[in-house]
């Protein structure tokens, strides 16, 4: 069974404690992180990734070369490019010996995810990936939104629009497979809690049916929501918290079906997890209401971690050589196909639901029904 290799790692660990455990699992790799912005956790991941090396004594007789222990490339991902260059002025500011690349994609607009795929095929200096940590999201879109392709806009951002990418762009992470250990090469889903309250909304993805009239397993946890201070929505279709819980699981099990494909054959690893609560710009549409009754859980519940300790999970579940461990089929015949981290170690909180390899594959499979296309490598 996968297992993590620092029992010590909790959630007070920063990410760059992790970068420094796993330094020469960084040195020389194509890594991309979506959705970086300045004082969001993917800036903090793609600069735990660059800067580990401060965190090292400049006594040490490893630390030789800086640019040895860094990535060959970084690649940063988001939707506004005056953004993506903010962010790779401030981390080349810092760390100028590192590589980076924008790339500008709207995760929700299946074509612009196409495109952004055809352009890093394109690269000819660029001939693998190694690490991708899907970090971009939205959360608490106050009116039920479609995509352009008409897809409810939290499942499009948040599931869809980092699936397609990574289906796509499968042949430079493969390339980099052939000369990885198995399982060094992957790929990170940040999620949320949300797996551990809810699965999927099979028969209503875009949230066109009243709660109450659902099929009992795809209702939301009704107490759940009092508690954030969503109440009485049996009678509502769509409610902004639900939307984003639906597209998080989708995560989870995004992860399942990909080790089913890609594991075995390729030695890919999927994962994903929580990264804890954070003060980020993730929270910015939602209500003065559904904000103030998470204050009131921030101070009662759930406690804010700092950037880097929100960031330090994506770091585990991208490096932890342990986490390729027992992986697949057992010889008794049990299957893992998937993880899922929280506070830097596997946690065994997540819904039936979102870890279910049924669920998986019936998510695969509507997932090349919504982008009209069939992935085999």
């Amino acid at each position: 069974m996968a297992t993590t290799t620092y029992s010590k790692f909790n959630k007070k660990t920063e990410a760059l404690e992790v970068a420094e455990a796993f330094a020469s699992r960084i040195r020389g790799k194509t890594i991309i992180v979506t959705g970086v912005n300045r004082g969001g956790i993917g800036f903090s991941t793609a600069q735990a990734f660059v800067s580990y090396h401060a965190c090292v004594s400049y006594t040490s007789p490893i630390l030789t070369d800086q640019a040895s222990q860094s990535p060959s490339l970084l690649i940063i991902t988001g939707r506004n490019p005056s953004k993506i260059q903010d962010s790779i002025s401030a981390l080349r500011a810092e760390f100028p010996a590192v590589n980076y690349r924008g790339l500008c994609v709207d995760l929700s607009n299946q074509q612009s995810v196409r495109n952004a795929a055809t352009e890093v095929l394109n690269w000819a200096d660029v001939p693998m990936i190694n690490i991708v940590v899907n970090s971009a999201g939205i959360m608490g879109i106050q009116e039920r939104t479609l995509s352009k392709d008409g897809i409810e806009l939290h499942f499009a951002t948040n599931h869809l629009g980092h699936w397609l990418l990574a289906c796509l762009i499968m042949p430079k992470l493969i390339k980099a497979a052939e000369s990885n250990p198995i399982g060094a090469t992957r790929i990170v889903n940040v999620s949320s809690a949300s797996p551990q309250v809810s699965g999927v909304r099979w028969s209503d993805i875009n949230f066109d049916t009243k709660n109450k009239d659902l099929p009992k397993e795809e209702q939301p946890d009704y107490q759940w929501f009092a508690m954030c201070g969503c109440r009485d929505i049996e009678e509502a279709s769509y409610v902004p918290l639900d939307g984003y819980n639906r597209s998080k699981v989708a995560n989870v099990l995004f992860g399942i079906a990909a080790n089913k494909r890609l594991f075995e054959k390729y030695g890919i690893l999927t994962l994903s997890l929580h990264p804890g609560v954070i003060e980020t710009e993730l929270g910015r549409d939602m209500s003065p209401e559904d904000l103030e009754a998470f204050a009131d859980l921030r101070k009662s519940i759930f406690k804010p971690k700092t950037l880097g300790a929100g960031a330090s999970t994506s770091l585990v579940a991208a490096l932890d050589p342990k986490l390729a461990h027992g992986v697949g089929k057992e010889k008794d015949g049990s299957e893992n196909w998937g993880s899922y981290l929280d506070n830097c170690q596997i946690s065994g909180n997540a819904h039936p639901l979102a870890v279910s390899s049924q669920e998986a594959e019936k998510l695969w499979d509507v997932s090349e029904q919504l982008v009209g296309q069939t992935f085999t490598w």
